[in-house]
């Protein structure tokens, strides 16, 4: 029964994931084009939907691991390209600083994309 809640929580958890990091997303793009949107809040907010992928992974591969879950094929590889994704883009914000709401906002995106064809995959 346990396994099973783990499960239904992973699977409910990924919809956060996917609607915060493309929330996240369309909120720096319309920082980059409206000054006035910009805040403190989309960086703590950008934050927590990009640690959101850290958590889901984590709750993924420890199912694998101690409940001895079988995933589907390439859904472990676009959670891990996640992690790296947000890896990447953490790491050019400095180089990147004059067009880090777009760096974000496409960042922001394209995570949500591998959280869609994560959860795709995982369905078939």
């Amino acid at each position: 029964m346990f396994a099973t809640t783990v499960l239904e929580f992973h699977e409910s958890f990924a919809w956060f994931v996917i609607i915060g990091n493309g929330l996240a997303g369309l909120w720096a793009l319309a920082a980059h084009q409206w000054p006035a949107v910009r805040s403190r809040a989309l960086w703590w907010f950008t934050l927590v939907a990009q640690l959101s992928i850290f958590v889901q992974v984590t709750i993924g591969v420890t199912m694998v691991s101690h409940q001895k879950l079988k995933a589907p094929q390439f859904h472990m590889f676009y959670g891990f390209v996640a992690i790296f994704a947000v890896a990447i883009i953490y790491s050019y914000r400095h180089q990147l600083e004059k067009y880090r709401y777009l760096l974000y906002g496409g960042g922001g995106l394209f995570l949500m994309g591998l959280g869609i064809r994560a959860m795709l995959v995982g369905k078939t």
